[in-house]
């Protein structure tokens, strides 16, 4: 008997958060603060409009991860290109990493990466090294605090796009000579293994097409992967969770791959590779299920997929070991900058965090930033519309199409005559199947009745639907209806 799908964490309903007036690149957290890093220079309560109610933050924010209350550290960022594109914090928590293409946190002269004490979020005066370029990722381990991104030298050495530092910021031995930016890090300790993901095609000499899992030691190539991602495609995020780890990709015209792998730590065999379309942007495994941010558009071939309808699905939950979507579709919208909706993924005490460019979320207007907690479910379907017949005399049938809900599949109809429940059925619905049901009702000939129709996720129910009305012929006439409204 094949094992149940697991089930998403989270509700699709939004809980309020505050907003950015820019894109937010990366999210970390520790010790019950989230940290917020990007390209804005404001950010703003839940609700507010944008130019209202704006709070002074140059790039950097912190927030409450049970509460999502803003916080008073507030470090500026500028200088550069006035971004902050990378968070990591120690494994204990105590240190929080920073890189961006940015000169002064504060007034204090800094070059892309920087380090902050999570105590009192003060900047510490030994990890400053000098970063040629922008700072894309950043990983960290007890031992070791590695940097990914455009940058050819760091502290006046050659370092090609990736460097590693003792935590005091100490520029360790490790090289790996990489020929582009590297975008994505994630390092194995017990494993002696640092993955590294980007736009690079050689690696220490090596063909290595934008994945190659190195030394953690030395910098030296351990694999290549090279029938993993086709050309013009280049890893944008992995991540583990102790025994996969996990890939996410964006690629630029036709015959790309955009979607997500699984591999094996234990031998850096493929699992499994999807086939959505939709530039994925970070992946984040978390109890049991695979998160991702993209802007999905066709997952046709892959395991509870949507067909392409030119619409767009910027959040999806998959099952780690066999790719299936699962049914959890919250969404956002595309937003600005470069329309992607979506970049940035993390959990903090049970509550996902949602960064980026987009503008809206489920609908209504919220940017930049977005939680979704553990519940409770509080969004009941969408009543559906009622339309009524009799197909002879002394029965009348019902149509309506299937409602959707983001997070439950099945949903429950209950149709109502003369206020009294006659029928309950069940369907099973996505937004992009939504069936046609129908019931025969059996009654008197010569009869008026009045009908409605509610539906249930099993925790929150709809409205019952306006009254629809039905004179049932007595012979062989039409049936004749009105919705709502007096007898007449």
């Amino acid at each position: 008997m094949a094992a149940a799908e697991p089930k998403a964490s989270f509700t699709a309903d939004p809980l309020t958060t505050w907003q950015t007036n820019g894109i937010v690149w990366s999210l970390a957290s520790a010790h019950g603060v989230v940290y917020v890093g990007g390209t804005f220079d404001s950010v703003r309560p839940p609700g507010a409009q944008p130019g209202q109610r704006e709070v002074p933050r140059r790039n950097f924010a912190a927030f409450d991860a049970a509460t999502g209350d803003l916080l008073p550290c507030a470090p500026s960022f500028t200088g550069g290109e006035g971004t902050v594109r990378a968070l990591k914090t120690s494994p204990d928590g105590r240190v929080l990493y920073v890189g961006g293409s940015f000169s002064h946190v504060g007034s204090t002269g800094v070059a892309s990466a920087v380090a902050l004490d999570t105590a009192d979020c003060t900047l510490r005066r030994d990890f400053r090294p000098a970063v040629s370029a922008t700072v894309r990722a950043i990983e960290t381990t007890g031992r070791t605090v590695y940097l990914g991104g455009d940058f050819n030298q760091v502290d006046g050495r050659t370092r090609q796009h990736i460097a590693a530092f003792t935590p005091e910021g100490a520029l360790r031995p490790f090289r790996a000579d990489v020929d582009a930016p590297v975008r994505a890090l994630s390092a194995v300790p017990s494993r002696g293994k640092l993955y590294a993901g980007g736009d690079f095609e050689w690696v220490n000499g090596r063909w290595a097409h934008s994945l190659v899992a190195l030394d953690a030691t030395s910098g030296a190539t351990e694999r290549t992967f090279p029938d993993w991602l086709p050309p013009r495609s280049s890893v944008k995020s992995i991540a583990q969770d102790g025994t996969r780890f996990y890939v996410g990709a964006e690629g630029h015209g036709e015959g790309v791959f955009d979607g997500r792998i699984a591999g094996r730590l234990d031998d850096d065999r493929m699992v499994w590779k999807d086939t959505c379309y939709g530039a994925t942007q970070v992946v984040l495994p978390y109890q049991g299920v695979l998160y991702s941010a993209s802007h999905a558009h066709d997952c046709s071939e892959t395991p509870g997929g949507f067909p392409e309808r030119h619409d767009r699905q910027h959040l999806l939950a998959q099952s780690p070991t066999t790719s299936r979507i699962l049914h959890w579709f919250p969404d956002t919208d595309e937003g600005t900058g470069e329309q992607v909706g979506p970049r940035a993924l993390a959990v903090a005490r049970g509550v996902l965090w949602v960064g980026g460019e987009f503008t809206r979320v489920n609908g209504s207007p919220q940017q930049g930033l977005t939680r979704f907690g553990a519940g409770p479910d509080t969004g009941a379907p969408e009543v559906p519309a009622l339309s009524l017949s009799a197909a002879r005399t002394g029965h009348v049938v019902l149509h309506w199409q299937a409602s959707w809900d983001r997070e439950d599949a099945t949903l429950t109809y209950r149709l109502y005559r003369d206020g009294r429940l006659i029928a309950e059925k069940k369907q099973a619905s996505t937004y992009w199947n939504r069936p046609w049901m129908s019931h025969t009702d059996s009654v008197a000939p010569g009869s008026r009745h009045e009908y409605r129709i509610q539906v249930s996720d099993g925790v929150n129910t709809s409205p019952k639907s306006p009254a629809t009305r039905v004179d049932v012929p007595a012979g062989a006439a039409t049936a004749r209806t009105t919705a709502g409204g007096p007898w007449r």
